[in-house]
């Protein structure tokens, strides 16, 4: 490798940090973390790089929107010491993480087209005014009201009190909730994981403002897979650079 940081022209930091929009102390940061590899030295003791250096560069910038900037610091230095099979594996794990986001995604897609009003087969099953109290709600579901009083504790649903009785009254929007939630338990998901969904459909005022959210996290997850593909393609040219 010390051939090939000795091969080609010599880079100031400047010149390095002004090809990437970056400034000198950037450059200095990333080669103490590891980024890039040690930088040559003058005889007055000034840093000096190399197309090697523009190379590795180049990679973790390309690295970084498809994979973080943790995960590309920690690919760059896996490269840069010679364990190419840790790097291989952090890479491996951002696809098995964007895929499970992927699922994740289809999850609850599917499940909020259950709950698109023409998908409703059930009797209203209406047991309070305004709502259904938690029995005849878990008997429509199939669960005990046990899960409910979890899944309230959890901050997936949040009933109101019936003013007499002090009963749980679950309104539409608590219903939608509840059916949402059964939904992706049933796909495996986590209450840790549903609990921000759910909120997401309540700030979105409900199942329909949430399609643009939807819609935006598709062109994430693509974005982020195509990054992933450009940053392979960089780290490749890096890796061949560095023979």
């Amino acid at each position: 490798m010390g051939r090939n940081l000795q091969n080609g022209e010599r880079l100031r930091p400047v010149d390095l940090a002004r090809g990437h929009g970056l400034s000198t102390q950037a450059v200095r940061n990333y080669e103490e973390a590891g980024i890039l590899p040690a930088a040559g030295r003058t005889p007055h003791g000034y840093r000096t790089y190399t197309s090697l250096h523009a190379g590795a560069l180049r990679a973790f910038l390309a690295l970084v929107p498809g994979h973080g900037h943790r995960t590309a610091t920690s690919i760059m230095r896996a490269v840069n010491e010679g364990a190419a099979e840790e790097a291989f594996r952090l890479i491996d794990e951002s696809h098995a993480q964007l895929l499970d986001d992927r699922q994740t995604l289809q999850a609850v897609e599917s499940a909020l087209g259950d709950l698109e009003p023409g998908a409703r087969s059930e009797p209203a099953a209406a047991s309070a005014p305004g709502g259904t109290f938690i029995g005849p709600l878990a008997d429509r579901l199939g669960i005990r009201p046990a899960t409910l009083r979890k899944w309230e504790r959890a901050g997936l649903v949040r009933p109101h009190r019936d003013p007499l009785t002090g009963y749980r009254v679950y309104d539409e929007a608590d219903v939608r909730d509840v059916r949402l939630a059964h939904q992706l338990r049933r796909g495996g998901y986590l209450l840790e994981q549903i609990a921000p969904l759910i909120a997401q459909v309540r700030a979105a005022g409900g199942l329909e403002p949430l399609e643009a959210a939807l819609r935006d996290w598709h062109g994430r997850l693509s974005a982020r897979g195509r990054a992933m593909l450009t940053g392979a393609a960089e780290l490749e040219a890096y890796l061949r650079a560095r023979g």
